[in-house]
């Protein structure tokens, strides 16, 4: 049997009736195209000399790697010539990138972050891409940030790229969760994890643990009853892992199940949280929810919330239900 290709993948979605309409198909192919470009970069490292500082900041006030600035790039180039897209917005840029005049215009808007967790670039541990797809409001030619201000509820697609031992792509657009090892040779994803599910169940978290003082007090509550283990109120062992990259945590959750949380704390409580609701949150919410986890702030869905502001950030919770309904809860109970 012939392996299938993430373009015959999408081919065959398209096919099947009003499931994959042709230029988001075209989008998501690009997406793909520029990952891979991506990847190699990623995987060349210091052989390629892009390791280390841009010596620049982004929007956040975050020093910005090479890699952050060259994956950046290779998305932008990529995507403003094929007539998918009305606009692009992205971590590393402040305000949104508009399609040079000579290339035509689509109905999409794209944004991502084009290199999650690079602080991780320099000592080899996985980083990735997030990508999140929205439909330009119609009538609209030359989209404004207002524009991008669509609650998660409205992507039409959403995915990431973990560049680690493989490159996987992991792709949703509403009918489930598909993930795609790229095949170095020939130069193609190939479907090799089709309707991944996260389990209901798990007995893994994935917190920083050095911020625990800094915490609000469901968050405690919740993490102090799973370190307690057998003998507390769960009455069964969990383990705790940490990579500090999201796309790592989130794909090793997508895997095997298990909750990443990314709570707000004291250290500046006028920021809602540390990661950002449209360039992380809502992309990776829309993955997870697809694959029968859950996504919420600590109190509401994450996809239901209407952004205010393209860099907003948002406090997460993601992953097996069981235990995203639970702390939750605890929160709800605190208001």
């Amino acid at each position: 049997m012939s392996r299938i290709t993430l373009s015959r993948f999408l081919i065959e979605q398209q096919r099947k009736a009003g499931t994959l309409p042709p230029e988001l198909r075209l989008l998501i192919e690009t997406v793909g195209r520029a990952c891979k470009a991506i990847s190699y970069s990623v995987n060349k490292g210091a052989l390629a000399g892009v390791l280390g500082e841009a010596g620049t900041g982004n929007i956040q006030g975050e020093a910005q790697k090479k890699l952050d600035v060259i994956a950046n790039d290779y998305l932008l180039d990529a995507n403003e010539w094929g007539g998918s897209l009305a606009a692009m917005a992205s971590e590393e840029m402040e305000l949104p990138y508009h399609i040079p005049g000579e290339y035509p215009k689509g109905e999409y808007l794209l944004l991502f972050d084009p290199l999650d967790g690079s602080s991780n670039i320099d000592v080899n541990i996985s980083v990735g891409t997030i990508f999140s797809i929205l439909r330009c409001p119609e009538g609209v030619t030359q989209p404004t940030e207002q524009d991008f201000m669509q609650p998660g509820t409205h992507q039409v697609a959403a995915g990431y790229t973990v560049y680690g031992p493989q490159t996987q792509l992991v792709l949703t657009f509403g009918s489930g969760v598909h993930g795609f090892t790229l095949d170095r040779e020939q130069g193609s994803f190939v479907l090799t994890h089709p309707d991944m599910r996260v389990p209901e169940q798990t007995s893994e978290f994935a917190i920083n643990m050095s911020n625990m003082r800094h915490w609000e007090a469901p968050v405690r509550r919740y993490v102090e009853e799973l370190l307690a283990g057998k003998t507390g109120p769960r009455a069964r062992d969990f383990n705790m892992r940490w990579v500090a990259s999201m796309v790592a945590e989130v794909h090793r959750i997508l895997t095997r199940g298990g909750i990443f949380m990314y709570p707000k704390d004291a250290r500046d409580p006028a920021k809602a949280g540390k990661l950002r609701l449209m360039y992380e949150g809502n992309p990776m919410a829309f993955v997870v929810e697809q694959a029968g986890g859950a996504a919420t702030n600590g109190y509401q869905r994450i996809m239901d919330i209407q952004p205010q502001k393209l860099h907003e950030r948002v406090a997460v919770f993601l992953g097996s239900k069981q235990e995203v309904e639970r702390v939750t809860r605890y929160h709800q109970e605190q208001v």
